[in-house]
C-alpha cells in the first residue's frame, strides 16, 4: 500500500466519522432543537457515509488504475474535495432552507445551485469517468492489446 492509498483511504474513513458525528445533528434538527431542514441533514449524513464508500473504493482500486502516481494523486484529489463539499454545502444548506436544486433568484438557493453544481456535481462527473477510465486502460483495453500481439 502507497502513502497516496493510505492516506485517501484515511480521508475516506474521516469522512464517515463526520457522516456519523452528523448523525447527531439529524437527532437534534428532528426534535427541534437546531433550526434545520431535518430532509437537508438527513441528505448531508448520507452524502458524508456514500462518499465515505467511493473514496475507499477509489483508494482499494489505485494499484489498479493505469495512472502514475501524478495522476493518481490528482484523481484522488478529483475524488476526495467533491465529497466533502456535498457533506459540507448539504450540512449549510440545510440551515439555510433553501432547496438548491435550480436557480429562482433568491440569492442564498442561487449561490447553494452554484457551489453544488461546480463543486460537488462536475467535478464528481469527472472523476468517476477519470477513475473508469483509468480501470480500463489497465484492465480490459491492455488485456486486449496483448491478445492482439
Amino acid at each position: 500500500m502507497t502513502k497516496l492509498q493510505r492516506m485517501t483511504a484515511l480521508t475516506g474513513a474521516l469522512l464517515l466519522l463526520i457522516g456519523l458525528l452528523t448523525g447527531g445533528l439529524l437527532a437534534a434538527a428532528m426534535n427541534g432543537t437546531v433550526m434545520a431542514t431535518v430532509h437537508d441533514v438527513r441528505a448531508a449524513h448520507l452524502n458524508a457515509v456514500l462518499g465515505c464508500f467511493w473514496i475507499c473504493a477509489f483508494a482499494a482500486t489505485m494499484p489498479m488504475l493505469g495512472y502514475g502516481e501524478r495522476g493518481s494523486r490528482r484523481l484522488a484529489i478529483l475524488t476526495i474535495v467533491p465529497n466533502y463539499a456535498n457533506w459540507l454545502i448539504t450540512t449549510i444548506k440545510s440551515f439555510l432552507h433553501v432547496a438548491g436544486i435550480a436557480l429562482d433568484g433568491d440569492a442564498k438557493n442561487d449561490a447553494v445551485f452554484m457551489a453544488l453544481n461546480v463543486v460537488v456535481v462536475v467535478p464528481s462527473l469527472i472523476a468517476a469517468g477519470a477513475w473508469v477510465y483509468g480501470l480500463y486502460i489497465r484492465g480490459p483495453r491492455a488485456e486486449a492489446s496483448t491478445l492482439r500481439q
